[in-house]
């Protein structure tokens, strides 16, 4: 036998495996409205870069009827391979071989996808669509080869490099865990589900009727529970969306983003943001137009747009380099920040400081959020992840005071006792303690109370207070809390000029293993 012949039984078996799944199994998942594992590799990885690795591995035996099927591959793909020219590592859950229910093996394969993209410093990218575990296997497996190595090594990789998941099916019970414990989460609306306790399983405990969709769809999460960071039409739109997200991230966390110019003049002023923004700061406007004309064409990729719409958080490019933008958006609940807005907040935050990311805060808010419910549900130490974070970030930071920022939403929007570099205020620009409403009330409450003309008092008082503390925005850039009121069509052209500066930035740490964030 010679190696031709060799090669040609390799191509036949290797034919065999690629086409192990039967039509029906993929009519089935076409049917459902998603594409094959398969599919999903080609239409992510750049044209002829996939290396497949583990085509051939056979499960386990587990001593059950299972073993009679063949299930070489053992349910996942997996592999590397290039994605915009840059290297990748991804696995594929395959649903069309046994619903992608994770064997022993299927386990160590995608395993070994996770150890190789820490070692080789790459994003790793898990495509999930399975049933869950194989019970079959599980009952006789070694813990080694079960979800729980997956959160040690989700662990191992954070903050070192990019890990972003893609629900493009089931999610159940302990698996669940896994794409948390990731960067991303982006769900495909109509096909994807994730949670712990299924309908069943609820129903026989709480005796309630519940539908996947209220307990674990995609748009449940990304507006309710905050575990979705963004929403995909279909797979082939949450592929894409994934490749755009790594096109604004480094490899690794010892390297840059890489930048990509887009043609926009670093010097450009826009007219429009003269009138975008209302001079009273009670009327409500949108800050996403704000950040559009200020960033490189308009584009931005954003992080959980549908939930704590009063913060927002995106990827954006500056003169071809990567930014985080953080910013109130007084267009819900005036930007106030609550609970959710400061988790939103914080974990964006970190995620920039471990991948090198500038970050730029747009500020317009009145503060936190009063209410019992915010007091019980934790505001004082959800709020404290925002300062934690802030304080421990040691990128860049630049902040652009737009209109309000008021008592504890000044420090949560990184004042420079939290590290600003650069503090930059419009012409709108409003610090303090409180409005000047607030404050007249209480310094002369009972001078105002004693009057027999209160609201004269208090006309008077509040003129006099809006003349010296409250005349805004010079009393902040008296008191130093601005550096500089700027004309707001320079906003683009400071803050690249400022990027520029910072590009070299070291601010030096005592050491730690690492900080304890009020969680």
């Amino acid at each position: 036998m010679s190696m031709r012949d060799l090669l040609a039984e390799l191509e036949k078996e290797r034919t065999r495996v690629l086409n192990l799944a039967s039509p029906k199994a993929v009519e089935r998942q076409h049917g459902r409205g998603k594409m094959t594992a398969r599919e999903r590799i080609h239409r992510f990885f750049d044209p002829g870069t996939f290396l497949e690795l583990g085509l051939f591995a056979k499960p386990r035996i587990t001593g059950f009827d299972i073993d009679q099927q063949d299930l070489t591959g053992d349910g996942v793909i997996t592999g590397s391979g290039m994605v915009d020219g840059r290297p990748v590592y991804a696995y594929a859950q395959d649903f069309t071989i046994a619903g992608g229910s994770q064997g022993s093996v299927h386990a160590k394969k995608a395993l070994r996808v996770m150890k190789q993209a820490l070692k080789a410093r790459v994003p790793c990218v898990h495509m999930i669509d399975s049933g869950g575990v194989r019970v079959q296997d599980a009952v006789t497996r070694d813990l080694a080869d079960s979800y729980q190595l997956f959160f040690y090594y989700h662990t191992l990789s954070s903050g070192v490099i990019p890990q972003i998941s893609l629900l493009m099916g089931p999610c159940a019970a302990g698996a669940a865990y896994s794409p948390i414990l990731t960067d991303f989460l982006i769900m495909v609306k109509g096909t994807s589900h994730m949670y712990i306790a299924s309908p069943t399983l609820i129903k026989s405990v709480q005796f309630v009727d519940v539908t996947e969709e209220e307990i674990g769809g995609p748009r449940m999460h990304a507006e309710v529970s905050g575990c979705c960071d963004v929403l995909a039409e279909n797979d082939e739109d949450c592929l894409q969306k994934c490749r755009d997200l790594l096109s604004y991230l480094p490899a690794h966390n010892q390297e840059d983003p890489p930048v990509v110019s887009l043609g926009d003049d670093p010097e450009r002023r826009d007219e429009d943001l003269l009138d975008i923004v209302p001079v009273e700061s009670k009327k409500w406007f949108d800050m996403h137009r704000v950040i559009e004309r200020i960033v490189d064409k308009g584009k931005v990729f954003e992080i959980k747009p549908d939930y704590a719409k009063n913060m927002i958080t995106l990827f954006a490019r500056m003169d071809g380099r990567t930014v985080g933008i953080v910013a109130n958006n007084p267009k819900h609940l005036a930007g106030a920040i609550d609970i959710n807005a400061a988790d939103k907040e914080a974990r964006f935050i970190r995620f920039c400081d471990c991948f090198n990311i500038p970050l730029i805060f747009l500020v317009d808010n009145p503060a936190y959020l009063p209410g019992t419910d915010q007091e019980r549900g934790g505001i004082i130490r959800h709020g404290a992840k925002v300062l934690h974070a802030l304080s421990e970030a040691t990128v860049p930071k630049f902040t652009v005071y737009i209109r309000k920022a008021y008592g504890g939403g000044n420090p949560a929007m990184c004042s420079e006792p939290l590290g600003s570099d650069l503090l930059l205020g419009w012409p709108s620009t409003e610090m303090g303690l409180m409005n000047p409403d607030g404050a007249v009330g209480i310094i002369y409450r009972n001078e105002i109370a004693a009057a027999k003309d209160p609201a004269e008092v208090r006309a008077r008082r509040l003129a006099e207070y809006k003349s010296t503390f409250g005349r805004f925005p010079y009393h902040a850039a008296h008191m130093r809390w601005i550096e500089e009121i700027i004309d707001p069509r320079d906003t683009r052209r400071l803050l690249i000029r400022a990027l520029k500066t910072f590009r070299a930035k070291r601010d030096e740490r005592p050491w730690k293993k690492h900080g304890n964030i009020p969680m």
